[in-house]
């Protein structure tokens, strides 16, 4: 543990606590890590825009992965953008709407659209996409800056999305993200991509670094760092895959890891 030079986290589920927050336990340690010269990596299926709302304090000194990879940057400096071709989105969009009760966001570099008058999806999806535009027809939209379709369904989504989108796997990537989320996009727009992006960028190995995550988004991401960690709350897929374990994200799991971290560096 002692020779870690990065850190990587998903936000849902893991670095936020059920209420949607950072916890001030963590701002004093990633101090540490930094004073160590370890990176810090946020990564999310969230609008960039949003995870800069949790970490705005530190937004200018770390790496954020947004939209489960597609997106990342430091600071205002754009380093990857793997795009979904609006052509691809717009076959898409018919076949998703034939599942009962499910919404759709299309994630683009900006902004994301949507076209849902439904006042309860409405107030759930803000939490994840700060920046967005209502239209009137998202098949219509001839902007073409998407990296991802999300898909929302109320009550799980893992039994009512999955196994209608799940034949697409050879094509896409189709991910359940979340309990109530699905997320399409092209198959190099994963986080595991944008780890090794900048595992090479920064000349750190898979031996130096340390990856905490919760769902299946994140399980690309978990099998580059040998020191991988699912939280107590982790999909059975995510422990199953992961090396270590550590406790809930309402109980500061990753916060006690990164405390044994920086008392190795010592």
């Amino acid at each position: 543990m002692k020779d870690i030079k990065l850190v990587i986290t998903d936000m849902d589920g893991t670095l936020l606590n059920s209420k949607d927050e950072v916890s001030a336990v963590f701002f004093e340690l990633y101090n540490a890590l930094k004073q160590h010269n370890i990176k810090f990596v946020a990564a999310s299926g969230r609008q960039h825009s949003s995870i800069i709302s949790k970490l705005d304090a530190i937004k200018n000194d770390i790496t954020i992965v947004s939209e489960n990879g597609a997106l990342i940057r430091e600071a205002e400096t754009e380093l990857l953008f793997t795009k979904f071709p609006i052509e691809s989105i717009k076959k898409l969009i018919p076949v998703i709407r034939s599942i009962p009760n499910t919404h759709i966001i299309l994630c683009g570099k900006d902004a994301a659209y949507i076209d849902s008058n439904d006042a309860h999806f409405n107030s759930v999806f803000t939490e994840y996409y700060r920046t967005y535009k209502k239209v009137e027809d998202l098949s219509k939209i001839e902007a073409d800056d998407f990296m991802k379709i999300a898909i929302y369904h109320p009550d799980n989504s893992e039994k009512h999305i999955y196994p209608k989108l799940q034949h697409l796997e050879h094509e896409i990537n189709v991910k359940v993200s979340g309990e109530h989320w699905v997320d399409l996009s092209v198959p190099n727009a994963n986080k595991g991509y944008a780890l090794d992006f900048l595992q090479n960028k920064w000349n750190i190995k898979p031996e130096h670094t340390m990856a905490f995550g919760d769902f299946n988004n994140d399980l690309e991401m978990l099998k580059l760092a040998a020191f991988s960690y699912a939280m107590a709350n982790a999909h059975p897929n995510v422990k199953a895959l992961s090396k270590f374990s550590t406790k809930s994200n309402d109980d500061f799991g990753v916060e006690s890891i990164l405390k044994q971290l920086i008392a190795a560096k010592s």
